[in-house]
């Protein structure tokens, strides 16, 4: 693999740009490969990437239907955070975020992970008081955060609907260390390591069922450029987001704790930089706001509450969105829309995660991610790694079970219970 360094950039500047190699190529399917990961987003590519550099397996295959980072990794709003308080979000989230501030050495590209600090508004002294367990028991486990009081909030952030608003700002809860990053950059860097270290990265090739032996899955059909094949592995790892279901379903797992969703996002037209952090309110709507490299302002709310396989929205959450932006930063209300889209979510019955084997043979599973799966990138391709590599979960997956459901475990992070459309 060439590294990358700013000797490199300078000697391309120098001679014409001619010395780039591709990162990843086009490798025609193998027979057999120890792993197969079904799914080419962030997840997917890390866990090839932890397997084979954790783990010593190279011999594995990321099989994709579109292209690379074409689904949810390149449809969100690249939140990193590890604010949670459940046992079993906690350790896995804080995992999580410890590999996001190395990422961009350990991968050499720059995945720009920015840590500009993640606040949580609060509108009322019972919010306040509520979130403040959530801080303290995020300190109690070596998670930072602090609270800023209204005027630490005004100094820091003057943009902000202080004196106008329909809600009085109470403070607000916020973690230092979170921030945001760009998601291509996430893939293409995964991608271009992986292939480094041997793994097979095969795009426009859509997964369409299993093969079955005793019981056992070993192996995958395949459509590729509308021709059918199979390949056959030892083990079979998901990770395709909010198809998880329908692919579930084919390989005999039955009906999965997940509704799938969609959930829209927003980019502005570039402007000046006026917000330096992750902005999130949950108490009185929903909504979160950043503003990226490039001056646009990225942000979203709740999901579309019905069930939906579509990679667009509808206008009642565009006009809720809307009408939140303009309570909190009423000077964006001449700034011109420039994108939408949404993401295909697959909203586990408690909101939280699925990092586990499965009752089937050579299958293991990586999905629920709800909300989280942009910032779970490093965390979820690490313990997938591992799980699938050792036939045992990593110590920060250990409670990312489905047995979870059958022993009454639930991790239920907002407190909404079994209600996937309220997490």
């Amino acid at each position: 693999m060439q590294r990358y360094s700013a000797l490199a950039v300078l000697w391309g500047g120098l001679t014409g740009q001619t010395h780039w190699k591709p990162v990843w190529g086009r490798p025609e399917p193998k027979g057999h490969y120890d792993v197969i990961i079904v799914g080419g987003g962030g997840h997917g590519l890390a866990t090839a990437y932890y397997l084979a550099k954790e783990h010593g397996i190279t011999n594995v295959a990321v099989i994709e239907k579109g292209w690379l980072g074409g689904g949810n990794a390149g449809r969100n709003t690249t939140i990193i955070r590890s604010n949670y308080m459940i046992e079993g979000n906690t350790e896995f989230y804080e995992h999580s975020l410890k590999l996001w501030e190395n990422l961009s050495q350990e991968l050499n590209f720059n995945v720009m992970f920015s840590q500009r600090a993640h606040v949580s508004l609060v509108f009322s002294a019972a919010e306040r008081d509520a979130t403040a367990r959530r801080y303290n028991l995020m300190r109690l486990n070596g998670i930072d955060g602090e609270f800023w009081d209204p005027a630490e909030l005004r100094r820091r952030i003057p943009h902000l609907n202080y004196d106008q608003g329909r809600f009085e700002i109470f403070g607000a809860y916020v973690q230092p260390r979170a921030g945001t990053a760009r998601h291509d950059a996430v893939n293409w860097g995964y991608a271009r390591a992986a292939t480094a270290l041997g793994i097979d990265i095969i795009q426009n090739c859509e997964v369409t069922g299993f093969i079955r032996r005793a019981g056992a899955l070993i192996g995958v059909e395949t459509r590729r450029d509308g021709v059918a094949g199979e390949i056959y592995a030892d083990k079979i790892g998901l990770a395709v987001a909010g198809h998880t279901s329908v692919l579930a379903h084919k390989a005999g797992l039955g009906k999965l704790p997940l509704e799938t969703h969609k959930l829209q996002a927003y980019v502005s037209e570039p402007i000046k930089p006026i917000v330096d952090q992750v902005i999130v309110f949950g108490g009185v709507g929903h909504f979160y706001i950043s503003q990226s490299d490039k001056g646009g302002m990225v942000f979203g709310g709740d999901l579309d509450s019905y069930n939906s396989y579509a990679q667009k929205g509808n206008l009642p959450v565009y006009q809720n969105v809307m009408a939140a932006c303009m309570q909190i930063l009423p000077c964006l209300g001449r700034v011109k829309l420039l994108r939408q889209w949404a993401g295909v979510m697959d909203m586990s019955m408690d909101g939280s995660p699925f990092i586990t084997k499965t009752d089937i043979p050579g299958l293991y599973l990586n999905a629920g991610w709800c909300y989280g799966g942009f910032k779970a990138t490093p965390g979820s391709g690490h313990t997938f790694a591992h799980t699938i590599a050792r036939d045992e979960p990593h110590w920060a997956n250990a409670r990312l079970t489905l047995e979870r459901y059958r022993e009454g475990r639930l991790i239920d992070e907002s407190g909404h219970g079994p209600v996937p459309k309220l997490h």
